[in-house]
């Protein structure tokens, strides 16, 4: 148990829901990118309805409390949570929030997720070397970095084939007005799985910091304060909105349609559905992209523009340990006080 005066712990709670206001603004585009581009919302109602199905993840996870496993994976399944002190976390905090902030300015969907992933690893590692980490769990993590985006490019080839079927005899009216009821459907279903697994990892965060300064004893659980105030900060900051990112994700990677709008997003929101029920903290951002690359490819494969997938794709691989070691830098500053 590490000591920490009361305001220096409240600080330090802010930094972390501070972190999960910039991950509801950088990640936006995950949840409106496809109805922005396809102009099914305005940017300003897309983002209200975005936040709103964010925060209702909270609701969901009141139904199905076992839904909070994402939380246990980023609080003792990365790094051995009897190692972890407050300067861990305020190092894990800072690389997460310098990745983001940025790939956030040039308008690079990256991913929020793996820099929070990166920052604790790198903190954890700097503060209690390598015998820290927990590679059970890290590897699982590691390996949703390629499934994710793989599984969501093949489930929203598959939506695209199965819903061209369905409406196969509807006129071109008909299935176009299908495909958009679809789509704002499909959208909600992304926003509140996107909230559901993303709000989780700052849940995991605080609940550790918890645990480490006395604040909390037994059973790794996350409090009912700590959970709801990480929906509204993820929330509030999806409804500021990302722009530069949502430009990127929406139209610049591939034209959209609302048929591809609904099979990007519902595609996305089963993958992040089952990782969360498998307490997997997966990347938002990589999954929706994967989705949309698929459903560009699903009409032809000329229709991605595959310049961008590979600067999108770079981003990803470097964020890790990019992060990681801001992380480590920060620790290091924290020695010096």
């Amino acid at each position: 148990m590490h000591e920490l005066a009361l305001p220096l712990l409240i600080g330090l709670i802010g930094v972390a829901l501070a972190f999960d206001y910039l991950n509801g603004l950088h990640d936006a585009a995950n949840s409106i990118a496809t109805v922005v581009a396809t102009r099914l919302l305005s940017p300003v109602k897309a983002v209200l309805f975005a936040a709103a199905f964010n925060f209702a993840a909270y609701f969901l996870t009141i139904a199905f409390p076992s839904l909070h496993a994402v939380a246990e994976t980023i609080g003792k399944g990365l790094i051995d949570k009897d190692l972890v002190t407050p300067a861990v976390i305020f190092a894990a905090l800072g690389g997460a929030m310098f990745w983001n902030v940025v790939t956030w300015l040039r308008g690079i969907p990256s991913s929020s997720s793996h820099a929070l992933i990166g920052g604790l690893i790198g903190a954890g590692v700097a503060h209690a070397g390598l015998g820290g980490i927990q590679w059970g769990g890290l590897n699982k993590t590691l390996l949703a970095i390629v499934l994710s985006p793989t599984l969501g490019m093949m489930l929203a080839m598959l939506v695209m084939l199965v819903s061209s079927w369905a409406l196969a005899r509807a006129t071109a009216v008909q299935a176009e007005r299908s495909f958009r009821v679809l789509h704002l459907f499909s959208s909600a279903c992304y926003s509140l799985s996107h909230g559901l697994n993303d709000a989780q990892k700052t849940m995991g965060i605080i609940t550790v910091l918890l645990y480490s300064t006395g604040r909390l004893s037994g059973p790794f659980e996350v409090p009912h304060w700590v959970a709801i105030s990480c929906y509204i900060a993820i929330a509030l900051g999806t409804m500021t909105g990302g722009w530069k990112i949502i430009e990127t994700m929406g139209s610049r990677i591939t034209k959209l349609s609302q048929h591809q709008g609904f099979s990007a997003s519902m595609a996305g929101s089963i993958v992040l559905f089952g990782a969360s029920a498998m307490g997997i903290p997966v990347s938002t951002t990589h999954t929706i992209t994967g989705s949309i690359i698929g459903a560009g490819v699903a009409r032809r494969a000329s229709a991605v523009r595959w310049g961008v997938a590979r600067t999108v794709v770079t981003a990803w691989v470097i964020t890790i340990p990019a992060s990681a070691a801001v992380g480590a830098g920060f620790y290091g500053l924290t020695r010096l006080f």
